[in-house]
């Protein structure tokens, strides 16, 4: 019987059971956005996951929004993710990057130059980032011009291969929560007029073109892409997302990507939210290993992969006030409570001195 705790082969990797910890800003990076020796003890510390999928990382500079997250587009992140890495590597563990291009959520003051962030279209977003320690509303964004697109695409196939080169297994393409990608396919946040907007086929482009510049560039067994149908997180929003993703997934299926990692409902809250969304029609659409996410327990992890609506479970805060979630769900152990006051920015408290089982024990 399929379960938690059951091997998975993933494109080139067999996991150890089918538990990933899904990607989380912490907004730790040192200076330069250059991974720390924190860094590599905070993932190493949860390297019994199946999958680790690294913290969201800005491919270019223009592609940040928030304080102190890492970046994959310098030597010296390359040379600091490495630390990371090898820490994973060293427990046995496997470890994926997501590649990220904010767009529209960021702010001024983190942009190169001071210049305003870049979108599909010149619409504020209704949100917040995470600035000087505090939220603060995003800048207003200008719309990229059509001749600017191909090189951002290309972006992502280069954040790839340093991604490789950093000891990655593999990369995931964050094409949700509001963020570049996502920008682009929704009808909310893209309005152009040119051979980037307009239909699906058109609003897809950047997306689809992004993933086939990672698979170029690594190949399709080390590519994956996390999608968010629903979610409003960050203004995202579209008039009717089931054909938008139904494309989206069919397209992606022909570029045989290791895995898909769907966000249900609104991320980090609500898994009703947008209720009559059919996950289960996107699924059908994909050969590959499908990852879910959005606050599952073990019940209902279990659950989802006995009855084949998912191949594996991505846990979330879960994974960061316990760092041997793993043993806590094998052995159904109570979990640690979350710090959320030290969720973004700050050292070692809140990040990598929650207790174990055996530590507590003592």
């Amino acid at each position: 019987m399929t379960d938690l705790f059951s091997p998975l082969r993933l494109g080139r990797y067999d996991l150890k059971n089918r538990i990933a910890m899904a990607p989380l800003t912490r907004n730790r990076a040192g200076a330069g956005n250059v991974p720390t020796e924190l860094m590599a003890e905070y993932y190493g510390q949860r390297a019994e996951a199946g999958l680790i999928i690294a913290e969201a990382t800005q491919i270019v500079p223009e592609g940040q929004g928030y304080q102190d997250t890492p970046g994959i587009h310098s030597p010296e992140q390359v040379a600091g993710w490495r630390k990371v890495t090898d820490a994973v590597h060293a427990k046995g563990g496997r470890i994926f990057l997501q590649l990220w291009h904010v767009g529209r959520v960021s702010h001024n003051s983190l942009q190169p130059g001071g210049q305003a962030p870049v979108a599909p279209s010149a619409i504020r977003a209704k949100t917040k980032t995470f600035v000087n320690g505090g939220f603060v509303d995003v800048s207003e964004p200008r719309a990229l011009d059509t001749a600017e697109i191909p090189a951002i695409i290309a972006a992502y196939g280069r954040a790839a291969e340093n991604a490789i080169a950093a000891g990655f297994d593999g990369v995931e393409a964050h094409g949700a929560n509001g963020y570049l990608l996502d920008q682009f396919l929704r009808d909310g946040s893209n309005h152009r007029s040119d051979e980037y907007g307009g239909s699906i086929q058109n609003r897809a482009k950047v997306m689809l073109g992004a993933m086939r510049a990672i698979v170029d560039a690594v190949g399709p067994d080390r590519s994956a892409i996390r999608i968010s149908p629903v979610t409003p997180a960050n203004d995202a929003a579209d008039s009717n997302p089931q054909p938008v993703f139904d494309y989206v997934v069919e397209e992606l299926n022909k570029l045989a990507p290791a895995y898909i990692h769907v966000i249900e409902g609104s991320t980090g809250a609500d898994r009703n939210f947008g209720a009559g969304f059919d996950y289960q029609a996107l699924r059908k659409r994909y050969n590959g290993v499908w990852i879910v996410n959005n606050g599952y327990d073990l019940a209902m992890a279990q659950a989802a992969l006995q009855e084949g609506s998912a191949d594996m479970i991505a846990f979330g805060r879960p994974f960061i006030s316990n760092p041997d979630l793993v043993q806590r769900l094998r052995q159904n152990a109570p979990l640690n409570a979350l710090e959320r006051a030290t969720l973004y920015g700050g050292g070692a408290k809140g990040y990598t001195d929650y207790p174990t089982l055996e530590q507590a024990a003592e």
